[in-house]
């Protein structure tokens, strides 16, 4: 019979997995064997300048925390597989995703956004959007090129009605 201390160990770290998931917007699954201990700490600190962590837990607890939250991913909990958990919803894919690019032991298997489940092909579709800051910035240029082309307007009225 197990230890009870055990078990209440188990519990405090399921829950953990659990508040971690419900304050991510997004949590991806990977499998990481066959990092090396200086790319794993890279990984780790490109994650963390976007706002985001990895952890590894067992399945077997993250299976849990899933249970609670009622997502089921236990067929693609196969294999020791590390959780990448962001406040915003595409920072961890896009990085993970241009990790993978350089270390092809990084594999992405399976996410969830904002409660749903998400496919790889769909995670391999949101790395390829611009980040946020990116897509203010387009926002803005537009914004900026109407606002150039209506004074150049305004200016060529006014000097068509000086002319008459």
């Amino acid at each position: 019979m197990a230890n009870q201390k055990i078990i209440e160990q188990k519990k405090q770290v399921v829950e953990e997995i659990a508040n971690k998931m419900k304050e991510s917007a997004s949590y991806i699954f990977f499998e990481y064997r066959g990092l090396t201990v200086p790319e794993t700490n890279e990984l780790r600190k490109k994650l963390r300048e976007s706002e985001s962590e990895f952890k590894i837990y067992k399945n077997t607890l993250s299976k849990r925390a899933l249970e609670s939250l009622n997502i089921d991913l236990s067929d693609q909990l196969n294999g020791p597989k590390a959780i990448a958990f962001g406040k915003d919803a595409i920072a961890p894919i896009k990085t993970l995703s241009e990790f993978a690019k350089e270390h092809n032991q990084l594999e992405i298997k399976v996410g969830v956004i904002d409660g749903e489940i998400t496919d790889i092909e769909t995670l391999n579709k949101l790395a390829t959007i611009p980040s946020r800051e990116g897509l203010l910035t387009m926002l803005a240029g537009g914004l900026m090129g109407v606002v150039k082309d209506l004074s150049i307007c305004l200016d060529l009225y006014s000097q068509d009605l000086e002319n008459k």
